[in-house]
């Protein structure tokens, strides 16, 4: 099992990226309901918009299909803990692991947006007293085939 921030940040990718990929705005409103719980409605306004803009950005980054769990899933998929490490590495500031996730995540050498919304998502967290583990920055490791020149 995840902890708390960790599960948030991969519940709401999941809802988030699933909501773009079918237009339910079903998927969405479970975002909301999990983040709203977390942190509170006021706290979880920002966080809202940041996620948005994060997930359209990998969605709109992405050389490939990213791949999630249907929503009631406890568990996360390979992509969503790219995801969530790369949230993870934005806020320990751990180049290399973040840079790493992202070209994993996203099947692409183009991840400068992608970064930039994860990062700008990342402190939105923090802010929100949502911090993850610095060892979830790694999770991905084991996802990730080696690249060269990640930062």
């Amino acid at each position: 099992m995840f902890p708390a921030a960790e599960r948030l940040v991969g519940v709401g990718f999941r809802c988030w990226l699933q909501g773009f990929q079918t237009s339910d705005i079903g998927c969405w409103e479970v975002a909301w309901q999990e983040v709203s719980r977390a942190v509170g409605p006021r706290a979880a306004k920002p966080l809202m918009t940041e996620l948005a803009c994060w997930v359209r950005a990998v969605q709109d980054s992405a050389e490939r299909r990213i791949e999630v769990y249907p929503a009631q899933c406890r568990r996360f998929c390979r992509d969503e803990c790219l995801a969530i490490s790369m949230v993870a590495a934005c806020q320990h500031s751990s180049c290399p692991a973040f840079r790493a996730c992202a070209v994993a995540l996203l099947g692409s050498d183009e991840v400068d947006e992608a970064i930039e919304g994860a990062d700008n998502f990342a402190r939105c967290l923090r802010d929100a007293g949502q911090v993850l583990s610095p060892g979830t920055a790694f999770m991905g490791a084991g996802l990730v085939t080696p690249t060269r020149n990640l930062c």
